[in-house]
């Protein structure tokens, strides 16, 4: 059975079993830092009961009026802890505290279209596609983020409204590709 308790610095430097598949970020020590010092809340560990890091969860409160919402930054499981009901459970946590602590509207992330399991995982958790964005992230394997190979990057910009959202409003599909310099907190 794992625990779910709140991330800590010294986590950094044990989680290298979750951080090491090919789909998750890794980011430099000031990120961790500055997520664990600025959104605590929204951090999490899931740890096995001898101590081994199972998974954990990153996230922020930004935008501002009816864009205020929360954001999922990172979660990832280790694979030998998939399926298990982790992501399930880091992601309500997510939601609980953009609902009940941050009051925001709705919850976002951004998902590489190359990653069907992650995009189908979301969708179960009741997420859908908002926007697709062109030149979110510069690097070597450019892709398109709801679908196709391209010479650009693509990413698919999910979200799920809350019950702040009475009219659903924050998830009505914005229609076209978008450009990363247009986002509203780039």
């Amino acid at each position: 059975m794992a625990s779910m308790r709140r991330f800590v610095a010294d986590d950094i430097f044990t989680f290298n079993n979750v951080n090491l598949d090919p789909l998750t970020e890794t980011y430099n020590l000031k990120f961790y830092f500055s997520y664990l010092v600025r959104w605590p809340d929204y951090c999490a560990m899931a740890e096995s009961p001898n101590g081994t890091k199972m998974g954990y969860i990153l996230g922020k409160a930004e935008g501002k009026d009816k864009l205020w919402h929360g954001h999922v930054t990172a979660v990832t499981v280790a694979p030998e802890y998939r399926h298990i009901g982790l992501a399930t459970r880091m992601m309500k946590l997510l939601e609980e505290v953009s609902e009940k602590v941050y009051n925001t509207y709705f919850v976002d992330l951004f998902v590489r279209v190359s990653n069907a399991v992650a995009i189908n995982m979301y969708k179960k958790f009741g997420y859908s596609v908002y926007r697709q964005i062109r030149n979110y992230y510069m690097g070597p394997n450019e892709e398109d983020a709801y679908g196709k190979i391209s010479t650009k990057i693509y990413y698919t910009n999910m979200r799920k409204a809350l019950p702040r959202d009475v009219k659903k409003e924050s998830i009505i599909p914005v229609g076209r590709i978008v450009e990363a310099d247009e986002l509203e907190w780039s």
